[in-house]
């Protein structure tokens, strides 16, 4: 196992240079001047010598600067800066990217951790009992309100979730961020179409594990149904989902942008559409590598994860 880790990890900065040379790519394609945007309309000699300072009139000089000085373990080591440097923003002059990353990265971390709290406490149970129940009322209403679960984009279900608990009913906030009761409706709002993605998975495994030798075996020795069903079944039919929720997991984290707007939350999402606008390179870099570097250390997670619930598996022949 320790082979296949280390394999990985050697790996993750092969993927992350590619990942960041095609994000460089693509933000350089981005029209727009970004030192004459809004409140930054700067005339031509001040544009010429900020865009020299942050290296932006030289696009192969940019490259190779920030990416020579992404790791710095010396500097880190004698105490002279952080051990990741991801760079200064060019919006906002007095920030650097380290420090607002790791402001944001925290309120998406939670919203997305909580998310996915509910998604696997609810759904879980719900294609439990929908694989049990197969053909009843029960099974037909969680497969009808799950594919709108899946369907419906999360600015809709946010707005109407908004509207009728906060505005009609007035039982929870608006939005905002630093309380429990400022957390369910964005929480709620992110974790429904994965909790309807894993309700389906659940469920599907259900279908397929109980006919099972073993489950014949189990009822036959004259288990208790429930016993059956939770301690014999579901441990066979929750890898497929375990697998989804490291892809899953990441996906929550990283891409609440949406459900941050509509709660006026100060996640890193905000931030990341905030750069796109503004054209600010730096931090439309810095965050992608904070996405991607989330992501795969959540498949490498799950990965191990797999392996140690299913011993069949040997992530050394992988």
């Amino acid at each position: 196992m320790w082979r296949y880790v280390v394999k990985r990890l050697f790996l993750a900065p092969v993927v992350l240079w590619v990942i960041y040379t095609v994000t460089f790519l693509m933000a350089v394609i981005i029209p727009g001047n970004p030192f004459k945007t809004g409140e930054q309309n700067l005339n031509e000699d001040v544009q010429r010598a900020v865009m020299a300072q942050y290296h932006a009139d030289d696009n192969w000089l940019f490259y190779r600067e920030y990416l020579a000085g992404l790791f710095r373990p010396i500097q880190a080591i004698r105490g002279r800066g952080p051990l990741i440097d991801l760079g200064p923003s060019w919006q906002y002059h007095d920030w650097t990217c380290n420090q607002i990353i790791g402001s944001a990265l925290p309120v998406s971390v939670g919203l997305g951790l909580a998310a996915m709290f509910l998604a696997t406490v609810l759904g879980v149970p719900i294609g439990v009992i929908s694989g049990i129940k197969r053909n009843s009322w029960f099974d037909y209403t969680s497969l009808s309100l799950a594919l709108v679960g899946i369907s419906l984009p999360t600015f809709v279900t946010g707005t109407a979730l908004l509207i009728l608990f906060a505005v009609k009913l007035a039982w929870l906030p608006v939005g905002g961020w630093g309380s429990i009761s400022q957390l369910w409706l964005p929480a709620f709002t992110l974790s429904l179409p994965f909790m309807a993605y894993i309700a389906r998975l659940t469920r599907l495994g259900i279908l397929d594990v109980m006919a099972g030798d073993y489950i014949r075996t189990a009822r036959a020795k004259g288990l208790a149904p429930w016993r059956v069903v939770w301690k014999h079944a579901l441990k066979n039919a929750f890898l497929p989902v375990l697998s989804y929720l490291g892809p899953a997991t990441a996906a929550a984290l990283t891409g609440s942008f949406i459900v941050e707007k509509i709660f006026n939350i100060p996640g890193l999402g905000e931030h990341f559409v905030a750069s796109v606008l503004n054209r600010d390179r730096a931090m439309i870099l810095a965050t992608v590598l904070v996405y991607s570097t989330v992501i795969i250390l959540f498949n490498l997670l799950v990965d191990l994860t797999y392996a140690a619930v299913d011993p069949r598996i040997n992530l050394e022949k992988q």
